[in-house]
C-alpha cells in the first residue's frame, strides 16, 4: 500500500560561471574532493558554502552558475525528454524589478506550476504561517540588489541535520514565464527558488513528482509527522488539532486519489488525490434563535490558489456566516476571495477529507533561545542505522529465522505524562528511510518499512535479543502498518520501563539506511524523559562450552597415523581431515595453508606439530562445527546463507557485531553469498585464533 499526492512521483568551491551582464566564458575549480564524495549523492550539496561562494563571485565579478545543479534538461527530467524546449532565465531577465519577498511572505504567495508537486506547495503554504520557521528556511535578508551575484541559499532539515543548500537563480521558463512553482506577484521569486533548491536536494524537478506533504513539512522543520485516517478519527482529534496549532505544528490533508482519473473534482468542490494545507483551527462562537455555543472550525487552503474551493456549509459567502458576529469574523481574518482558501466545520472536515498529517515540532525546529517555543515542543532523540543484505536485513516478524538479526534499539521510559490517568508515557516513534527520492534516477524506489516494540523484563540481557526471545515473546506495540512511505510514524502509550524497538523492511535482504527518531511530550522544567541505545555485540565475543566425547577410538586412530612420536604435521593433518570430511561434504577439501593454521592454533609447545592432546582439542572443535553446520543448513544444500551462518556462529559461541559479520561474509562467501563447509571451518578457525590472541593480551 502506498500513499502519494500529486503527479504520477577542506574544499569549498566546486565551480563558477559567468553569464549575461558579466559576459560569457566560464571559470571553475575542481570537482568533488574524493572518490567517496563522488559516490555520495549529497556530497556536492553539503560541500558548497554560501559565504565563500559569494565572496569569490564578487571578487571575480561573475554570476554564480551552480555546477551541482546545471541549467539543463537533466536537472528537470531524468526519465524522459522535456515536452518542449525550456529556457533557463534569471529573474532580471523575466521581469524589470525582481524582488525576493514583496510585502511579507504569505500562504497566498504560492501557486502551483506544471509539476505534480502539490504536496510540496501545501507544506510551503503551511510554512509561511510560522514567521520564525519560515525565516529559518528562507533567509529573508536576501535580495536582487545589494551584492547580487545570482546566488541564493536555503536551509533544510535533511535526514537528521540542518543543511545549507545554495542555488543559482536561473529558472526554467517557457515564453518568458515560470514553468513550475511561482508567486502570485509576478516579480516575487522566493517560492520559485525554494522549489529549485528542494529539487536540487532531491536530484531533479521530476523527483518531486508525487509525494506526501509530511516529507516537506519535516524537511522544513525537523519535526515528526503523525498520520490520521479521518475515516477512523480518534474521538479527541479536534483537541489534538487545537493543541497542534498551539504548538505551531504544520498540518496537511487530502482525499485518496481516484485510480481512474488524475485529481478528479468532487461535487462539493474538493479535489481527489490533491494535497491541501490546514492553516488554522479555531473554536468559534455561534448564535442561533435556538442555541448558542462554540463549534470547531478548520481553515483549509488549495495550493492552486484559485476558485477550486469547498462548496458546502461555511464556504465563502454561505449563509452560515450570519451566525457569527463581526468581531469573530475580524478575529479569524475572514475573507471571501477566489484564493483557494476556505473554512469548514470540523464535522464536515472529518467527513469529507480522508487523511490528516500533523508535523509535530521537536528540538530541531527551535529557532530562538528557548522560552515559549521550547515549552511547546517535544523532547527527541535519534539514531542512525541501516540494513545490509546478508548481514542484518532480516525482514519483518513473518521471517522469524532472520528477524532477530535486524538492528535493535533499547529505549528506557521513565516519567509518565502529566495528564495521563494510567501513568503511561506517550512515545512517538518515527522510522525514516534515507536517500530514496534522490536515487529514483537509479531505479530505486521506497522500501516497505515498519517497526515492532517489545517490552523487556527486569534483569533481561543487555545484549541483542536472539531468535529465541522473539519466538516466545509477543510485541507490546508496533508501527500502524508496513508501508512504502519515506517515514513510518506511530504514537504509543506505554508504562515506564525498558523496551526494544526493531526497525525492519517488510521483505528480508533489502538494503537501505534509516534514521530512527523517538519523541516524547516535553514537560515544563524537565529534561528529556527517555534514553535510547543501539544494542550491538562487541566486535566479537566468545561463549565457553564444555564438551565430553569418547576418546578410545580417536586415540587409537591417531596413534596409527602419527607413529611412535605421537605427533602429526600439517600435511598429515590435511590427509586425515580430507579423508573424513570430503565424504560428508561436497567441497574441495582443506588446503595445506589452513591446516598449518590449525596446527598453529593448537600447537601449545610450538613444535610445529600436534600431539594427541592438541589434536583432540582440534577434533572437538571440528566435530562441533560440523554438527552446527548440518543443523543450520536447513535445506541440506551443503551451503549456509548469511543468516544461517550468523545463527551457526552464534550457536558455537561467536557473537559478532554487524561490522565484523559484514567483513566475514565478504571474506568467506561466494558470489551468491553462500558458504560451504570448508569455508565455514576456515572462518571459525580464524575467529577462534583472533579471540585466543585477544584473551591472551587481555583485550577480551
Amino acid at each position: 500500500m502506498g500513499f502519494k499526492i500529486g503527479g504520477g512521483d577542506a574544499f569549498k568551491f566546486t565551480g563558477f560561471g559567468s553569464k549575461g551582464a558579466f559576459g560569457s566564458g566560464r571559470k571553475s575549480i575542481g570537482g568533488r574532493p574524493s572518490k567517496a564524495a563522488r559516490s555520495n549523492p549529497f556530497a556536492g550539496v553539503v560541500n558548497q558554502s554560501y559565504d565563500d561562494t559569494k565572496k569569490r563571485c564578487l571578487e571575480e565579478g561573475i554570476l554564480f552558475e551552480d555546477p551541482e545543479f546545471l541549467a539543463e534538461d537533466e536537472s528537470i527530467f531524468f526519465s524522459r525528454s522535456p515536452p518542449r524546449s525550456f529556457e533557463w532565465l534569471r529573474p532580471g531577465e523575466i521581469c524589470d524589478d525582481p524582488q525576493w519577498i514583496t510585502e511579507g511572505a504569505s500562504r497566498f504567495d504560492v501557486r502551483q506550476g506544471e509539476l505534480g508537486d502539490c504536496w510540496l506547495l501545501a507544506a510551503v503554504a503551511s510554512l509561511t504561517c510560522n514567521e520564525k520557521l519560515f525565516a529559518k528556511v528562507v533567509s529573508p535578508e536576501q535580495n536582487f540588489s545589494d551584492e547580487y551575484c545570482g546566488l541564493f541559499k536555503f536551509n533544510f532539515w535533511h535526514q537528521g541535520e540542518w543543511v545549507e543548500v545554495v542555488v543559482d537563480d536561473r529558472l526554467p521558463t517557457y515564453n518568458g514565464q515560470l514553468v513550475f512553482m511561482h508567486s502570485t506577484e509576478k516579480n516575487e521569486f522566493w517560492s520559485a527558488l525554494l522549489e529549485k533548491a528542494y529539487a536540487k536536494l532531491s536530484g531533479s524537478y521530476e523527483s518531486l513528482k508525487g509525494g506526501s506533504t509530511s516529507e516537506a513539512m519535516e524537511d522544513f522543520t525537523g519535526g515528526v509527522t503523525e498520520m490520521f485516517d479521518l475515516r477512523k478519527a480518534p474521538g479527541n482529534l479536534l483537541t489534538i488539532m487545537l493543541k497542534a496549532v498551539e504548538r505551531n505544528s504544520l498540518m496537511g490533508c487530502s482525499i485518496d486519489a481516484d485510480p481512474n482519473q488524475l485529481e478528479a473534482e468532487l461535487a462539493n468542490g474538493l479535489i481527489m488525490g490533491h494535497a491541501y494545507s490546514v492553516t488554522s483551527v479555531k473554536m468559534i462562537d455561534i448564535e442561533t434563535p435556538r442555541t448558542s455555543g462554540k463549534i470547531g472550525m478548520v481553515r483549509v487552503r488549495n495550493p492552486w490558489g484559485n476558485e477550486a474551493e469547498w462548496k458546502g456549509a461555511w464556504s465563502d459567502s454561505s449563509e452560515e456566516w450570519s451566525l457569527i458576529g463581526d468581531d469573530a469574523r475580524t478575529e479569524i481574518g475572514l475573507t471571501f476571495n477566489d484564493d483557494g482558501e476556505f473554512w469548514m466545520s470540523f464535522k464536515d472536515f472529518i467527513s469529507n477529507f480522508e487523511k490528516l498529517e500533523i508535523c509535530n515540532l521537536g528540538p530541531d525546529s527551535m529557532v530562538g533561545e528557548g522560552g515559549e517555543d521550547e515549552q511547546k515542543c517535544f523532547s527527541a532523540i535519534s539514531e542512525h542505522g541501516g540494513w545490509s543484505r546478508r548481514v542484518n536485513a532480516g525482514g519483518c516478524r513473518n521471517y522469524l529465522d532472520t528477524f532477530w538479526t535486524n538492528p535493535q534499539f533499547r529505549v528506557t521510559l521513565t516519567d509518565p505524562d502529566e495528564d495521563d490517568e494510567d501513568n503511561n508515557c506517550t512515545m512517538i516513534v518515527a522510522l525514516l528511510q534515507k536517500d530514496r527520492r534522490k536515487k529514483r534516477k537509479e531505479g530505486l524506489d521506497l522500501l516497505t518499512i515498519g517497526y515492532v516494540i517489545y517490552n523487556l523484563k527486569e534483569g533481561q540481557s543487555a545484549g541483542p535479543l536472539d531468535v529465541n526471545f522473539f519466538k516466545y515473546n509477543a510485541s507490546c506495540a508496533k508501527s500502524p502498518s508496513f508501508i512504502n512511505l519515506r517515514e513510518m510514524c506511530g504514537r504509543h502509550k506505554l508504562p515506564p520501563g525498558s523496551y526494544v524497538i526493531v526497525p525492519s523492511t517488510f521483505e528480508p535482504q533489502e538494503e537501505g539506511n534509516f534514521l530512527l527518531r523517538i519523541f516524547t511530550e516535553k514537560q515544563k522544567g524537565r529534561s528529556s524523559k527517555l534514553d535510547v541505545v543501539c544494542i550491538e555485540f562487541e566486535n566479537f565475543t566468545l561463549l565457553r562450552f564444555t564438551i565430553e566425547e569418547q576418546e578410545d577410538a580417536l586415540k587409537s586412530t591417531f596413534r596409527r597415523i602419527a607413529g611412535d612420536d605421537m605427533e602429526i604435521d600439517a600435511y598429515e593433518l590435511r590427509d586425515i581431515l580430507n579423508s573424513v570430511f570430503t565424504k560428508e561434504f561436497q567441497f574441495e577439501g582443506f588446503g595445506t595453508d589452513i591446516c598449518r593454521s590449525m596446527v598453529a592454533m593448537n600447537d601449545g609447545d610450538l613444535s610445529g606439530k600436534l600431539g594427541y592432546e592438541e589434536f583432540k582439542d582440534l577434533w572437538k572443535d571440528l566435530r562441533r562445527w560440523k554438527k552446527v553446520f548440518k543443523t543450520y543448513d536447513h535445506d541440506t544444500s551443503g551451503n549456509l546463507n548469511s543468516y544461517e551462518l550468523r545463527s551457526a556462529l552464534h550457536s558455537v559461541g561467536f557473537k559478532l557485531s554487524n561490522g565484523t559479520f559484514h567483513s566475514v561474509v565478504m571474506r568467506y562467501s561466494n558470489r551468491e553469498g553462500l558458504i560451504d563447509f570448508g569455508d565455514f571451518v576456515v572462518c571459525a578457525i580464524r575467529l577462534k585464533t583472533m579471540l585466543s590472541k585477544c584473551f591472551c593480551t587481555g583485550i577480551v
